[in-house]
């Protein structure tokens, strides 16, 4: 698949306007973070790479308690926040798909699926931020095929790359 700091990359190189992603995520009280956009190449291909540096990566020195956010307290974030209403839905609709699906492997009931600490501030700054950058394009609709993976190198006028590519 696709990680979610490299489909806000390429939603920013769509056209999304990183201002406005920085500063509807403000909106979120998560704790502490920081997320880094930059241009970046690779093998001759370039992009946009956004890094989400999560508690003492953020603010060095800090250090922050270990813990974990059930989806309630994750869907009880974002519902109270001062997000667009649009933006809320979305984020809730993919929290709720990868609650249903990781309580049918750990055998808990979505509300009660524990996500780490720092893994859960990147999810949601991952997860809420591609709802704001969808908000943003208002696209008419989204089409999507499967995700071909495949495995092993190519070489190609770039060099020899890893399948996938990146």
């Amino acid at each position: 698949g696709i990680s979610g700091d490299m489909n806000l990359g390429a939603l920013i190189d769509l056209g999304v306007d990183q201002d406005y992603l920085l500063g509807a995520l403000k909106k979120l009280q998560i704790g502490e973070y920081e997320v880094k956009i930059n241009r970046d190449m690779r093998k001759g291909i370039t992009g946009t790479r956004v890094d989400v540096a999560v508690g003492h990566e953020a603010a060095p020195g800090l250090c922050h308690g270990h813990g974990a956010r059930t989806f309630r307290d994750i869907a009880q974030l974002i519902s109270g926040s001062d997000l667009p209403e649009k933006v809320k839905t979305v984020s809730l609709r993919i929290f709720t798909i990868i609650a249903e699906a990781e309580g049918k492997i750990h055998g808990r009931h979505k509300d009660d699926v524990h996500f780490h600490e720092v893994g859960a501030v990147d999810s949601i700054v991952d997860i809420v931020g591609a709802a704001v950058c969808l908000d943003f394009l208002r696209p008419d609709r989204i089409l999507s095929s499967p995700v071909q993976v495949g495995g092993g190198f190519l070489r190609c006028a770039h060099g020899i790359l890893p399948v996938p590519a990146p």
